[in-house]
């Protein structure tokens, strides 16, 4: 008859004595159970983590990449990786911020800003200097420099207020439009903007079809690219 369970253990074989010092340790030595062991540390450092996590991306989506100093990408995602080397969400946006650095070099080099391209490269190698892209937006720029076209940056206030300065700044850059029979490429960071400078271009050439496009852009400026010219 199978004995009741209770506090009074059934009449049974006396339980086996270890027969060596070692034994001796490995039953004594237990892991406690989970429940036991203390895990307020690894919760406030996951909270942590989540906390930096959202405020890195959110400075990846508003352009704080680097800076400034105490709220930027960067130092978010870095201190991420301090807690957990591997977390992916910390290693893609270190790779986010490169790429958007290299996006920024190219558009400042198709708009002839040169030494700013260079500036954004050069955080970009701050960040991973063996990433990829940086070493294709920087034959991007070389090949700019080296394009012979003209460039043209924009003051912003200006154009907001439509000065006559700005106007005839523009209607010089139109005639040297047609002079080289150039294509125009006008930056700008709206479209009511960027049609503004065209109609300005186009009543200082009358009679001339000027050809080009128009691309958004955070900075204003027109480029003519001029013609190629076979060696």
């Amino acid at each position: 008859m199978a004995c009741a369970v209770s506090l009074v253990s059934c009449a049974t074989e006396p339980a086996a004595e270890p027969d060596s010092e070692a034994d001796e340790q490995i039953l004594q030595i237990r892991p406690l159970p989970a429940a036991q062991r203390s895990s307020a540390l690894p919760d406030n450092e996951s909270r942590l983590i989540a906390d930096l996590l959202f405020a890195g991306l959110q400075a990846l989506d508003a352009d704080r990449l680097l800076t400034p100093v105490d709220d930027n990408a960067h130092g978010r995602f870095q201190r991420v990786l301090a807690y957990d080397p591997v977390n992916q969400i910390a290693l893609k946006g270190l790779q986010d911020i490169v790429l958007r650095y290299v996006e920024l070099a190219e558009d400042a080099s198709r708009q002839g800003q040169f030494e700013e391209a260079v500036g954004f490269l050069d955080r970009a190698r701050f960040v991973d200097q063996t990433h990829p892209a940086i070493a294709a937006a920087a034959a991007v720029l070389e090949n700019e420099r080296a394009s012979g076209d003209l460039f043209f940056v924009l003051d912003g206030n200006a154009l907001r207020k439509q000065t006559a300065e700005i106007q005839q700044e523009i209607a010089m850059i139109a005639r040297q439009a047609r002079e080289h029979e150039a294509f125009f490429l006008i930056t700008a960071p709206s479209d009511d903007l960027a049609r503004w400078i065209f109609g300005v271009m186009r009543a200082a050439v009358p009679g001339y079809r000027l050809r080009g496009n128009i691309e958004l852009a955070g900075r204003s400026g027109v480029r003519l690219r001029l013609p190629r010219t076979e060696e």
